[in-house]
């Protein structure tokens, strides 16, 4: 069973939360969607968890600020520096023990990679696995959008300038009206080979609900952000990198750095696929997601067990 709920951060804004599964679960996993999508693109993904029986593990999601259901965002907090503090906020309330998998789409592994960097003690003691899912460490050094090397470097002049633009223009979303103009320019720019109307409308829906200021503001720190070193300084832990070999966005190269920098990472290349994973293959995220889960589920039943063998050989010696 799902519930809603809602936490209002430091400087108001206020963020709408969904949590499934059991509230004893051995595992927390926290699902991070990417710039202006929402939650809803991980579906499947909370199926397939919930699908594990008395494995399961406990699920949060949560709209990004300026994204989904949640509240509106001040310019200033359209970073991805916020939003790593906005994740260490979501995990101290909802997931204050235990181990936790975060698995990241797009903007939303870079807002792991950014709580990496922020909260690096917070990380180390609570983060078990991860899945980074269609993004980048480096910002847009890799972007080329399909195009070639020239014509992309005018696309993204116009494309930085433009956000600026939409930064400026306010919490307000007009362009939901034209959305069905936009259809083919979207799934050329973000699906690959194959494209089902019910991924289309999940990713058409998010794009129409971000505000103006929310698709403009954090253009910015997306493609400014280098996070590479975090990653090399991240512990071994379990984590997989998934990215389509179509992907126009953060194409294969983003995916290969992450994994050349992350200790003990796998990498998977899925052949046809664009940018938006787990809505084209959403068998194969969930895959390595409830991969990891169980990792990090065994792995916390040995550890639990070498206490409880621990505290009892204190009380014999006693």
């Amino acid at each position: 069973m799902q519930t809603r709920s809602e936490i209002t951060l430091a400087d108001g804004v206020r963020l709408h939360v969904t949590v499934s599964g059991p509230a004893d679960a051995p595992v927390t996993v926290v699902l991070l969607h990417g710039w202006c999508l929402d939650r809803r693109i991980w579906h499947d993904q909370v199926a397939a968890l919930g699908g594990m029986g008395h494995k399961a593990p406990r699920v949060i999601a949560y709209d990004t600020r300026g994204h989904g259901r949640s509240g509106h965002t001040g310019l200033g907090g359209a970073t991805l520096a916020q939003l790593g503090d906005d994740l260490a906020e979501v995990l101290r309330q909802f997931a204050p023990t235990g181990p936790v998998v975060l698995a990241g789409h797009s903007m939303g592994g870079m807002t792991i990679m950014e709580y990496a960097h922020r909260h690096p003690e917070e990380f180390t003691a609570r983060v078990a696995g991860l899945l980074l899912v269609s993004t980048t460490a480096e910002g847009h050094t890799h972007t080329r959008y399909g195009l070639p090397s020239q014509v992309a470097a005018v696309f993204r002049a116009g494309e930085t300038f433009g956000a600026g633009l939409l930064a400026r223009s306010g919490a307000w979303s007009p362009h939901r009206m034209v959305l069905p103009a936009l259809r083919p320019a979207v799934q050329w720019l973000l699906f690959g080979e194959d494209c089902a109307d019910a991924a289309l409308k999940v990713t058409l829906g998010g794009i129409g609900r971000a505000s103006l200021r929310s698709i403009g503001g954090f253009r910015a720190s997306v493609g400014a952000q280098q996070r590479l070193d975090t990653l090399a300084a991240i512990a071994d832990i379990p984590a997989t990198v998934l990215v389509g070999d179509r992907d126009r966005l953060t194409p294969t190269a983003c995916a290969e750095s992450i994994a050349q920098a992350l200790p003990g990472a796998r990498l998977e290349i899925l052949e046809g696929a664009g940018h938006m994973l787990p809505l084209e293959r959403p068998e194969q995220v969930s895959s390595a997601l409830v991969t990891i889960v169980r990792r990090v589920a065994r792995s916390a039943k040995r550890e639990r067990r070498a206490v409880r063998e621990g505290v009892t050989r204190c009380r014999e010696a006693a």
